[in-house]
């Protein structure tokens, strides 16, 4: 699988670097497989995310075709408002969805903070793993831009829609339906009263600074392509979270493993 996720980061970079024009005639298969130094089995497996992505398009006996040029959304470092249009569509879409059927509404009226906390720690590390090896170039800014919002964000509201959109973008970028699924599940969960005086949020400016130390340092592990890192970051960020509401919902009883 690690195999793959490499040839896959590989293959976006050199998209990126190439500055395809829209339908840009790739390399044929033979060719790129050379050129990144991978296998022909591992680069049709690449190409079959990047078809299935709409990134590409592929046509037997014409050839494989880059369904637009680099999607570079410019720094992070610009303030929220004076990002382009294409940012601000993709913080948008970083928002959460609601419950969407009776059966999931059932399971979170009948969970709680430290349940959810739980699931994610066994699922939010693996993802941001697999994040560092398929983000998108564009969804790398996303995610550098994310977390500046959680460090700048001024009252908990602002800081909470940060951080929410901070980690579904990067279960987006793991590529991996089921995950995605899981994860909306879990943080519709979190419009509980109860996840908002226990959760990941910023009625505490401390826990604010903290939290999004940690959003800048993983998304930085994802921009590296370090998938080992952004791994052990996330699952630090969030063992650091299930301490403070084990802290807060069980004074002086030590968090369970």
């Amino acid at each position: 699988m690690e195999r793959s996720d490499q040839t896959l980061s590989r293959l976006r970079q050199l998209i990126e670097s190439r500055d395809y024009d829209e339908g840009g005639r790739m390399p044929p298969e033979r060719s790129l497989a050379s050129e990144l130094g991978v296998g022909r089995r591992s680069l049709r497996r690449a190409l079959e995310v990047l078809e299935q992505e709409g990134r590409i398009s592929r046509h037997q006996g014409r050839g494989t075709f880059v369904n637009g040029g680099n999607h570079g959304l410019g720094q992070a470092s610009v303030p929220l408002g004076e990002r382009d249009a294409g940012l601000s569509a993709l913080l948008a879409r970083a928002a959460i969805p609601a419950a969407a059927n009776p059966a999931l509404e059932y399971i979170l009226d009948h969970t709680n903070p430290l349940e959810v906390i739980e699931v994610r720690l066994s699922i939010e590390p693996v993802m941001a793993r697999l994040a560092a090896f398929r983000a998108s170039h564009a969804e790398i800014k996303l995610l550098q831009a994310l977390a500046g919002e959680t460090r700048a964000a001024g009252d908990p509201a602002s800081y909470e829609k940060a951080d929410a959109g901070f980690h579904r973008a990067i279960a987006e970028a793991a590529r991996n339906a089921l995950f995605l699924a899981i994860f909306d599940t879990l943080h519709a969960s979190q419009r509980d009263s109860g996840w908002r005086r226990l959760g990941e949020n910023a009625h505490c400016y401390k826990r604010q600074s903290v939290y999004a130390g940690f959003h800048e340092e993983i998304s930085a592990a994802i921009a590296e392509r370090k998938g080992d890192r952004a791994q052990e970051l996330m699952q630090q960020h969030l063992c650091d979270v299930q301490r403070y509401i084990y802290q807060h919902a069980f004074p002086g009883v030590g968090t369970a493993q």
